[in-house]
């Protein structure tokens, strides 16, 4: 399926004085240099990428001081010269955990930075789409907003019409009352369309942070091609992002299987006598014993090893979810689509057709105001149905390729 989309835009109006005009792409590009939660991420990854030359570091060494065998009791009692025993000792001691664990660590650090890196790409994709809807939405709340206006201008002799067909017996005095309740209609409409654009204007303030924006420059015109965005699932950051649990929740697994495999450290201490007796060295080594896997180890395997099975699922509910998500945008792009293709070629023409002839007939005295009225209500919702279906089928294009694209679009 290939669908090119392209609409024209019409002028929309603009305040320089409160508002500051954004094109779409100038919308995208300050969202991506604004917004808050993209800094965010940005500092999470800077944290981890710090972090990872610390990774698998051997712990820091310690420092001992200590008298030993110093006698409490019997002749040389509280004397640290008359027992030659007796000594001040300053040593060294370091842990080695095996090589498994320090390389499992530094592969868990690795992971970390490639998880926060891919979380930092689905929230540019994420800020970048919802931005481009923010501003798909600002502009067609003003380009609807800019016709009821003009369908209110349009409409605004029917009044003064119904008083003069009544004053001139052409009509009842009740028609006259239908005119002013069709346009109140209207005019709630038109308040609600105020309010919608400065929701939308709030909406986009908040990715861009323009103090209050407004729209300027044409909709983007972009081609949906189902294949090319089928092919572009696997790159899709929310993927990477699921991915990157799967491989940190695999060096886990790794870390909890190195704990079986024994540490080991070693001390060294220069040992101070008194001066009639020598001084001495000392130096050993530690090793741990592993010895009761089955009820230390062996189960912190398996819950890790499970929480890695769980990790690898949610991945792949996460593919069928992002695949499910494109296809049931599809599906609604093209219902869109030929809905709008159907209001602009038929629906639109049929009632503006419609409008002129119950006018003409109205002129001719062969039909009555309620049908003017009627005919011109249809003709102003039919116009404004078409600006709907038309800004459905633009954010449908926006959110699917800027959704599913790949990582230029």
């Amino acid at each position: 399926m290939r669908i090119f989309f392209a609409i024209p835009v019409l002028a929309l109006t603009t305040n320089s004085a409160l508002a500051g005009p954004l094109r779409f792409e100038e919308a995208l590009a300050r969202a991506e240099a604004q917004a808050p939660s993209l800094r965010a991420k940005a500092l999470e990854a800077g944290a981890r990428r710090s972090a990872l030359p610390a990774a698998g570091q051997l712990p820091d060494p310690k420092l001992g001081i200590g008298i030993d065998n110093f006698p409490v009791s019997g002749p040389p009692a509280g004397s640290f010269a008359d027992d030659s025993m007796t000594m001040a000792r300053v040593g060294i001691s370091q842990e080695v955990p095996n090589a498994a664990k320090r390389h499992a660590r530094t592969t868990r650090a690795r992971t970390d930075l490639i998880a926060a890196e891919a979380t930092l790409l689905s929230e540019a994709r994420r800020v970048k789409v919802a931005t481009a809807l923010a501003w798909i939405d600002l502009a067609y709340a003003e380009r609807r907003l800019d016709a009821l206006e003009r369908v209110l201008s349009r409409l605004a002799p029917l009044p003064s019409a119904a008083k003069a067909g009544v004053s001139s017996g052409a009509a009842r005095p009740a028609q006259t009352l239908q005119v002013r309740q069709s346009l109140a209609a209207l005019e709630d409409r038109r308040s609600e369309l105020v309010a919608e654009v400065g929701r939308q204007r709030a909406l986009l303030s908040r990715w861009t942070g323009e103090t209050a924006p407004e729209t300027a420059g044409d909709i983007p015109a972009l081609t949906i091609d189902g294949a090319a965005l089928r092919a572009s699932i696997a790159a899709h950051p929310d993927l990477g992002a699921a991915h990157a649990r799967v491989s940190q929740a695999n060096a886990d697994v790794a870390i909890a299987r190195a704990d079986k495999r024994p540490d080991w450290g070693f001390d060294v201490a220069y040992q101070r006598r008194a001066d009639r007796y020598g001084d001495m060295v000392s130096a050993g080594v530690t090793i741990s014993l592993p010895l009761f896997a089955g009820r230390r180890q062996d189960p912190m395997i398996a819950a890790s090893a499970a929480t890695a099975a769980a990790a690898l699922a949610n991945q792949e509910d996460m593919r069928r979810a992002i695949l499910a998500d494109l296809e049931a945008g599809l599906a609604d792009h093209d219902m869109h689509h030929e809905q709008w293709v159907r209001a602009r070629d038929t629906l639109l023409p049929l009632a503006r057709n419609r409008a002129e002839l119950e006018t003409a007939s109205y002129a001719s005295g062969r039909a009555g105001l309620l049908d003017v009225i009627e005919a011109q209500t249809m003709l102003a919702d039919s116009e404004l149905q078409l600006l709907d279906r038309e800004a459905e089928v633009a954010r449908d294009a926006v959110r699917l390729v800027l959704t599913f694209g790949g990582n230029s679009q």
